[in-house]
């Protein structure tokens, strides 16, 4: 029961940070906190988080659960602080149900053009990246023969190259031109990483190949984040990230089940080489939009300073 309450309340969480954070920074500056708000997650709960939980356990089992808990209570202090101005959405008439809500999130979702393509390009994503992460282990592992040291190399290097791709995003976008251009040229290195790492039978150039992959795959979820929100009318932007969501990330699952085939079936490297196949598909469907024009503003300013 509390796993099921906690991914429960996660989603709402996640939900709303969405649709709060256009509340509380301006929309040309969406790009550059979308960006910091990404690589300070990767950085706390990969790079503080992962060896400070060993620590907590040899303190004490229960240790661990308690620092938890404190945290999230933490940030519901913080988020309780935060100030912002009138919604706009006006309160909800009597007699509203959840089900006419979801069906008008749907409805707006699939009324424009981009972001229905971008969410067709995400849910054929993440069924590759359900396929990938289900059976990362056996890749390195049994594939690479890497071994323990081995999955700690290339998961390391992939929380490196997130945390390098946030720190970049904003200078990618000016280079690219646009924020989809952006997102094709970040899917394009995605299946190129998973190819190399699904073929080329070494530790290093698969750590650096899942790097490259984390570096592009932050600079993806941070523009489509981004997108969602500047697209969306304020009034109904819950609605359609909460329907965004739910459709993109539906594959996973599925992805995981297709992973652990294609591995019994054609060698543990294979949900690597799957996952590739179905990221390039996923940049395919963005090739329309960038023929029809980048219609969003670039937001190329410099930032100071989504996973395995």
């Amino acid at each position: 029961m509390p796993p099921l309450a906690l991914t429960t309340l996660q989603t709402l969480f996640d939900n709303a940070a969405m649709a709060l954070l256009p509340a509380v920074v301006p929309r040309e500056s969406l790009t550059s906190a979308n960006a910091r708000l990404m690589t300070g997650q990767e950085v706390v709960g990969r790079f503080v988080g992962g060896p400070v939980a060993p620590l907590l356990i040899g303190v004490g089992t229960a240790l661990p659960f308690a620092v938890d808990a404190a945290t999230y209570l933490i940030a519901a202090a913080l988020v309780a602080s935060l100030r912002t101005g009138a919604s706009p959405r006006p309160p909800a008439a009597s007699g509203r149900t959840l089900w006419r809500e979801i069906a008008e999130g749907i409805r707006a979702l699939w009324g424009d053009r981009e972001l229905r393509g971008l969410c067709l390009s995400v849910a054929l994503a993440n069924v590759g990246v359900g396929a990938l992460i289900a059976e990362l282990v056996v890749v390195v592992k049994d594939w690479l023969g890497a071994g323990d040291f081995g999955y700690v190399a290339v998961t390391t290097g992939y929380g490196a190259g997130t945390v390098l791709g946030g720190l970049l995003t904003g200078q990618f976008v000016a280079a690219a031109g646009g924020r989809i251009r952006t997102l094709l040229l970040a899917g394009a290195v995605q299946t190129a990483a998973l190819v190399v790492f699904g073929t080329v039978r070494a530790l290093w150039p698969a750590a650096l190949a899942l790097a490259l992959f984390g570096c592009a795959g932050t600079v993806w979820n941070v523009l489509e984040t981004t997108l969602v929100q500047q697209r969306a009318p304020g009034a109904m932007l819950g609605r359609i990230s909460s329907a965004f969501r739910t459709v993109s990330i539906a594959g996973t699952p599925l992805g995981a089940l297709l992973g652990g085939a294609a591995a019994v079936a054609w060698g543990p490297n294979s949900p690597a080489l799957m996952a590739a196949a179905l990221l390039g598909a996923g940049a395919v469907v963005l090739i329309p939009l960038v023929r029809g024009g980048d219609s969003t503003s670039s937001d190329s300013g410099q930032i100071p300073h989504t996973a395995l």
